[in-house]
């Protein structure tokens, strides 16, 4: 009778036979054992030749032996000629912590999230707007436009597998802007879109500042009047008053692009230099005076145009910049109608006129306004304006269009701190984290 096959066992679906007691060749049969039945169904055989050198290398592997000829010479009688050498792993620890600026969010956080951001999409669909989403890897080049904006320097940019140059988002108009073009005339203006998105910034962290938040957006396309800007802030107005935060706490600062215009073509300042001015003046309180005008004047300006720019910047009264400016020009009368929708919309204690707000991006062409703390605690808690040639930068024809961001960060934060400017929100918060 001939001898039974020896046996190694590898895995429970990988055997190993000896073809016969003294051969060298080896017959692998895999069996799956996705069901009961597949182990009486051999799936593939497989055969080698191997030495008895190579052979004994398989001591280093995770190798159980059983009954492996024990009366074979070769082996010397002795059972278990082949037991591995004992291999010791130390597991690698792994930082637990989220990568520095990044957040995760445990249930209690989550609860919180879903709660702001129903908040977010209850106001935008009272007003009217629609949801929208787009990709957070976007093309690099739609976030590069001007030398020297700070949202350059800020990208998370890669090259992906097929050389393309891409970032993750930092922002979402220009994704709104991208989308408006692709949609074309098949869509009738005016659009009234919002999104809530991820977004992803490379910058020096501050309080409410991190280098990931998620972002609610609403933006108004084909509306060329101040209707839209008046809209868009009651809009926000009405989300504050849902947390109970009232205009003791926030208000908002309201300016027009057009101001630094007007001072700029007095003293000559070639158009071309504008973007350039507008992002260094909305470093100030951000950075010294001193360095700020250092830095207009490496842009061009004369000393002469750089104290008139600043005196008009300090300007915190519509009827003052009537005196400085006149009447004849656009820029007043634009502000002046914001300031009576205020009133009618019912927020007029919420905002004011300060000359020095222009907001950083380059692509704003009107009025823009910032919301703030009015405890000075934290940077701008939301921004926006109007941003009426953003699509030709893109290679599309020039809409109308005005929106604003609000990261959910910046205003978690002093709510979940209890902070007394507060208290009403983070109450009311609390209370419905406690029943959810």
């Amino acid at each position: 009778m001939a001898a039974n096959p020896s046996r190694l066992i590898l895995r429970p679906s990988l055997n190993v036979y000896f073809n016969s007691p003294n051969s060298k060749t080896l017959t692998f049969l895999d069996h799956s054992l996705s069901s009961p039945l597949s182990l009486l169904a051999p799936r593939r055989r497989r055969c080698f030749s191997i030495g008895t050198r190579c052979f004994s290398s398989l001591s280093s592997s995770s190798i159980e032996t059983h009954n492996v000829n024990p009366s074979s010479s070769e082996n010397g009688g002795r059972s278990g000629g082949f037991m591995p050498s004992p291999i010791t792993e130390t597991p690698q620890k792994v930082d637990v912590n989220p990568p520095k600026g990044t957040r995760d969010f445990p249930p209690e956080d989550m609860r919180l999230r879903s709660w702001l951001f129903q908040n977010f999409r209850e106001v935008s669909q009272l007003f009217g707007f629609e949801e929208v989403d787009f990709p957070v890897l976007e093309s690099e080049a739609l976030f590069i436009r001007k030398a020297g904006e700070e949202i350059r320097d800020q990208l998370y940019c890669f090259e992906d597998r097929g050389n393309r140059r891409v970032a993750l988002r930092p922002e979402l108009t220009p994704s709104l802007a991208r989308l408006v073009l692709q949609k074309g005339k098949s869509v009738s203006l005016p659009l009234k879109w919002f999104a809530i998105g991820q977004c992803w910034r490379y910058e020096r962290m501050t309080r409410g500042r991190r280098r990931e938040h998620y972002q609610w957006n609403m933006d108004i396309i084909g509306v060329p009047e101040v209707t839209a800007e008046a809209e868009l802030i009651s809009a926000i107005v009405t989300f504050f008053k849902k947390l109970g935060i009232t205009e003791a706490d926030v208000g908002f600062r309201v300016s027009s692009r057009k101001v630094l215009q007007e001072v700029l073509r007095c003293y000559n300042v070639p158009e071309e230099l504008f973007g350039r001015v507008c992002i260094v003046i909305d470093k100030l309180e951000k950075i010294p005076l001193d360095e700020i005008k250092k830095e207009l004047k490496s842009v061009g300006m004369s000393d002469e145009a750089i104290e008139e720019l600043l005196e008009v910047l300090s300007i915190k009264s519509l009827a003052k910049l009537e005196e400085r400016l006149g009447t004849s020009g656009q820029v007043v009368g634009e502000l002046k109608q914001l300031f009576a929708l205020a009133e009618k919309f019912g927020y007029s204690e919420w905002i004011q006129f300060d000359a020095s707000i222009v907001r950083g991006l380059a692509y704003y062409t009107g009025i823009v306004f910032e919301g703030f703390d009015r405890q000075g605690k934290l940077r701008a808690i939301c921004g926006g304006g109007r941003y009426d040639r953003l699509l030709s930068t893109f290679g599309g024809d020039d809409i109308p269009a005005c929106g604003f961001g609000f990261g959910d960060a910046v205003i978690v934060e002093p709510i979940l701190r209890g902070e007394s400017s507060y208290i009403l929100g983070a109450g009311y918060i609390c209370l419905f984290l406690a029943f959810k």
